[in-house]
């Protein structure tokens, strides 16, 4: 009142100034736009959030999340906010100096295709005296990674990868192209421009989550599918919630809201995490598991969980749940090792001998040996149960993939009805070397041989003793005996206890609720090696507790985008299934283990990882010898596959066909005889290396090229490439492999890169093209996390 000017109020309470607001100008402007556009992030990031995008003279000028998703329902917390500071800044990089406006290419390789255009009517010819000139070809694959790159048009730039990807499939074949383009779901449109054009020149598209490791293998291994996880907001459903190898406020930032608000109805929170990161703090239970000790402490929880709920006392959800959905039930048949027995494989209906209608079976079932069986408690006998893979695909039963028992009543465990004992052999791989464990199942005998419930295998995997059973057991929790909890304590520091109390809460709180007990996990386990392993025994905790399957319980694996919402559709036309079947699809980690020569490195045998009841299968192989068999045995395929073109080859089964002789018999006489080799027999065989690699929507060389420096001598073919490893000795060298004395260097002709920005893939790249970002160009989006599709 005293030092500005203005008008009081009558009860000086308000003073009224009129100022030019000049100074306000500045602040006031930045938010002015003319338009606003809806768009997304299609970075495989997990949360896929909707965004305004506020536009001025066609300059982002900011952008802001969207608010108007959808009620999740009235007694659940709506889904925004949904997005991150990260988001918020991408208009950042739209106008980054780094961002890549126009089409590059080596220079070098530019001046001989130059010459070469000069010198051949057909660009195809132009590029074929540069692909199979030794000299011109090492002259711009050693200047990869040195820059020297010139701007160049579109019409250019398409002519010569055309031309190369022509001469490619003349010359070696189709399968000699290989592409990259990861996760569809992040915008699957522009991953469909590409792969479908790959798919229709017949090109190798390659795998990737089996090559991040951000999928779990443990899901299709025990599921039979893909990973399948609730969305975010099934974590408010939970009850009782465990965090995993995942920290939440910051990798799953939109959708921690979920999480938090469901502390305030009640839900405990255990985190296992080596380090107190930010997700620690909203815990009720903080279980600091050192790096790779995971699968000791699922193993550890899962001991007390069926001791407790399937031993001590018999919980009726628990049991129901196991008997009906899960492979507990299914006999396993049992062979002889050094005196005792060991888990051989499942029982199926093709080892039972003659007919028993009682029993479902059918002797000339031609599924018979895709179907398992179970102990009927009701008929005293061997049944089949509907839902086994055998009822996938049978043309005479179509129906029974399904879970309906019917009349039979499987046995959980054998323990039950008419049994032997019998002591089983079990591995264990807590000692160096790997060990084994002497336990006792009880049996029964089918067709001579002794056969046990997995139940009853696990019991005794997990060390849990029950009456009339022999054998070395743990006695209590504190015995140093695997997988205890007091076991887990030299590998976890965890006190036998406090993992104790918290398994027996997790299962309680299941039992109470009906399987409301929920697991998040993610990369933290995943990219650890055995994650397979350790994901199972948290999976096994799971099913042993009902929740999988349940709203508010089961697992949560969240890395990426994963889920591909309009599946089918994408689908067709991504592998232009419309046009052409089956598309080629490679294995990632099973190509670049080939094409960048790691093989040849290798002085880790795959016999080092086999059990110590193993029947020797790996013995003395390398690992790409066990690749040669796989692929020998038709378990795997590789592309390119033969040492021969697959077009001529095509043209040589036609003329076999036309002198009376069936394809098949063609194929097997040509390799029989030698004439006709896989490609992964000799690797290193020109004829044999990928050519062309396209790559879009992805930094390969850079985010996830394991092993980079193999990448950049062998593949790549750059004099920078850092290489240090030496070469696997003699006396470790495949037997079923070619060793070619001198390793080549470069095996790739034209490495093609789309992206927005300049990557590590875009330096040692041969031709980069402009791509638009994600608030430039038509897309959609898509996650696990949420039931929405933006665009």
């Amino acid at each position: 009142r005293y030092f500005t000017r203005g008008v009081p109020s009558e009860d000086g309470r308000v003073v009224t100034r009129q100022e030019s607001g000049r100074s306000e100008d500045f602040y006031r402007d930045r938010w002015r736009h003319d338009k606003e556009v809806r768009s997304t992030h299609g970075v495989n990031c997990t949360g896929s959030c909707s965004w305004r995008v506020f536009v001025r003279d066609g300059i982002i000028s900011w952008e802001v999340q969207a608010t108007d998703y959808p009620e999740t329902g009235p007694d659940m917390p709506g889904q925004e906010p949904r997005g991150c500071p990260r988001g918020a800044s991408f208009s950042w990089y739209v106008y980054n100096p780094a961002r890549v406006r126009y089409p590059y290419v080596r220079g070098r390789l530019l001046d001989l295709w130059r010459d070469a255009r000069e010198i051949h009517e057909d660009p195809v010819d132009a590029w074929a005296s540069i692909a199979d000139d030794p000299q011109k070809t090492a002259a711009y694959k050693s200047a990869r990674g040195h820059g020297g790159f010139v701007r160049s048009t579109w019409d250019e730039m398409l002519e010569l990868s055309a031309a190369a990807h022509i001469h490619t499939i003349k010359k070696y074949g189709p399968d000699r192209v290989g592409a990259v383009s990861p996760i569809p779901a992040m915008s699957p449109v522009s991953h469909i421009s590409g792969s479908r054009y790959v798919a229709l020149t017949g090109g190798t598209q390659l795998s990737f989550y089996d090559w991040y490791a951000d999928l779990p293998p443990a899901s299709p291994q025990v599921f039979g599918e893909q990973t399948d996880v609730p969305e975010s907001a099934d974590w408010w459903n939970a009850s009782y919630l465990m965090i995993w190898g995942t920290n939440v406020p910051v990798t799953r930032t939109p959708d921690a809201h979920f999480m938090v608000e469901a502390r305030y109805r009640g839900q405990k929170v255990a985190v296992v995490s080596p380090d107190y990161a930010e997700h620690v703090k909203f815990a009720d239970d903080w279980l600091p598991v050192p790096p790779g000790a995971d699968s000791a402490l699922a193993m550890a929880m899962g001991h007390v969980v069926l001791k407790e709920f399937y031993v001590d006392k018999q919980t009726p959800f628990f049991i129901d749940y196991a008997t009906r959905f899960t492979d507990l039930p299914f006999l396993v048949l049992l062979r002889e090792v050094e005196g005792a027995y060991a888990a051989d494989r499942f029982l199926t209906a093709a080892d039972l001998s003659a007919a028993d209608p009682e029993a479902h079976l059918s002797a000339a079932d031609p599924e018979a040996a895709w179907k398992t069986v179970v102990w009927d408690k009701r008929a005293a006998g061997p049944a089949v149960p509907n839902g086994s893979q055998g009822f996938r695909w049978s043309e005479q039963e179509q129906g029974r993939w399904n879970l309906e028992l019917g009349e039979i009543e499987p046995a959980l465990t054998l323990l039950d009805v008419d049994h032997e004992t019998v002591e089983v052999l079990l591995p264990r791989f807590d000692t160096t070397p790997a060990g084994t464990l002497r336990r006792s199942v009880p049996v029964v005998h089918l067709g001579g041989r002794p056969v046990t419930t997995v139940f009853d295998l696990l019991l005794a995997q997990y060390g849990v003793a029950r009456k009339g059973l022999p054998g070395r057991w743990p006695e209590t929790y504190e015995d140093d005996e695997p997988y205890t909890p007091g076991w887990q304590e030299k590998f976890t520091k965890i006190s036998a206890a406090t993992v104790t109390r918290v398994a027996r809460e997790f299962a309680l709180n299941a039992e109470a609720t009906n399987g409301r007990s929920m697991i998040l996990m993610g990369s933290g386990v995943n990219h650890w090696f055995h994650a397979d392993i350790t994901y199972r025994a948290v999976m096994t905790l799971l099913l042993a507790c009902g929740c999988v399957g349940r709203n508010g319980g089961g697992w949560a694996h969240y890395v990426g985008q994963e889920k591909i919402r309009p599946l089918t559709g994408w689908s067709t036309l991504a592998a232009a299934l419309d046009w052409t079947r089956p598309p080629r699809h490679n294995c990632g980690t099973e190509w670049y283990y080939l094409a960048t020569d790691q093989w040849r490195y290798e002085q880790f045998g795959p016999d080092a990882l086999a059990s110590p009841l193993a029947q020797g299968q790996l013995k003395g192989k390398t690992t790409i010898d066990a690749l040669v068999q796989a692929e020998r045995l038709g378990w795997q395929v590789t592309y390119p596959t033969f040492d021969r073109n697959p077009l001529l080859l095509a043209e040589e089964a036609a003329q076999a066909a036309q002198e009376g002789r069936f394809l098949n018999d063609y194929m097997v006489e040509e390799l029989s005889q030698g004439r006709l080799r896989f490609s992964v027999e000799d690797p290193d065989d020109p004829v044999n290396w990928p050519r062309l690699l396209f790559i879009w929507r992805a930094n390969l060389l850079g985010s996830s090229g394991k092993g980079h420096e193999y990448f950049i001598r062998h593949l790549i073919g750059s004099d920078v490439d850092n290489l240090r490893a030496e070469e696997t000795p003699p006396q470790q060298r495949p037997k079923d492999v070619v060793w070619r004395e001198s390793a080549p260097m470069g095996k790739l002709d034209l490495l093609v890169t789309l992206d927005f920005r300049m990557t590590s893939t875009g330096a040692f790249a041969d031709v980069i093209l402009p791509a638009a970002t994600w608030y430039e160009k038509a897309d959609l989006s898509c996650t696990d996390m949420h039931p929405y599709i933006h665009s």
